[in-house]
């Protein structure tokens, strides 16, 4: 599929979605659309997230996600290649790799729309699909269920510099670190902090226990540069082999806290 700009309610984002649908089902997922209407500054925009489904031993769930939209710019033309089609990239390859792992967790795989905002992000003029989940989750009884949230964001910088973030759980910020050194990747996962408004944030705020894996030491971010030139397939490979590296310890720390 071509890459290009994929703002939340255009034809090329709604093409990008039938893509994952489409790759999910090659590897035996069916991917189901939470289908919205954004509330953004110029007018209600429909928006779907899309969520697929590895079942575990247990009903109790860890989800890995992403958010697939690009932010909208009207002059320029903005592809994303990291902010964000890399993290989506990254989940897709993650889940064909899952797939093929028995689980105790059941893993959700959820690919976000709306992260970017329509205008300028201030108010609620951002994070959309990942508010719209939560409220559906509390609506239908099944936030209980959401045991963690991995979310990946911006991982295709050629220079990778992931920072420890401080709206993140803590604990599971510490897992995914761990995993980062035992992989010789300290040099990645830096222990400087931060702070990112990112997707993860309604999740927190609902009491789900979420780490946010983001690059946001990224020069081209936001910018026409942020092109296939800038990005690494390696960056990506260092990423979910800590993600994968992390789970099993995810899943040991949520049994021990029941």
């Amino acid at each position: 599929m071509a890459l290009g700009p994929r703002p939340s309610g255009s034809a090329a984002l709604a093409g990008c979605r039938r893509y994952i649908a489409a790759e999910l089902k090659t590897i035996g997922l069916e991917a189901r659309e939470q289908a919205f209407d954004g509330e953004a500054p110029t007018g209600r925009i429909p928006m779907v997230n899309l969520i697929a489904t590895i079942p575990g031993r247990r009903a109790d769930r860890i989800v890995i996600a992403t958010h697939y939209d690009t932010k909208l710019f009207r002059d320029i033309r903005f592809v994303g290649a990291s902010d964000a089609a890399s993290s989506t990239a990254a989940v897709l390859e993650l889940a064909r790799v899952l797939k093929a792992i028995p689980r105790d967790y059941t893993i959700e795989l959820l690919f976000l729309d709306g992260e970017e905002a329509v205008v300028e992000w201030r108010g609620n003029d951002h994070t959309y699909g990942s508010r719209h989940y939560v409220q559906e989750a509390r609506t239908a009884g099944t936030l209980a269920g959401l045991k963690a949230l991995v979310l990946l964001d911006m991982i295709g910088d050629r220079n990778l510099d992931i920072r420890r973030d401080a709206n993140s759980t803590p604990w599971l910020v510490d897992i995914v670190w761990q995993s980062a050194t035992k992989l010789g990747y300290r040099s990645t996962f830096v222990d400087d902090l931060t702070t990112i408004e990112d997707d993860h944030l309604p999740f927190v705020r609902a009491g789900v226990p979420s780490v946010d894996i983001i690059d946001l030491n990224y020069a081209a971010w936001h910018t026409a540069q942020d092109d296939l030139d800038r990005v690494s397939a390696r960056s990506l490979q260092i990423v979910g082999d800590v993600v994968l590296d992390a789970l099993p310890q995810i899943e040991q720390r949520l049994s021990t806290r029941r």
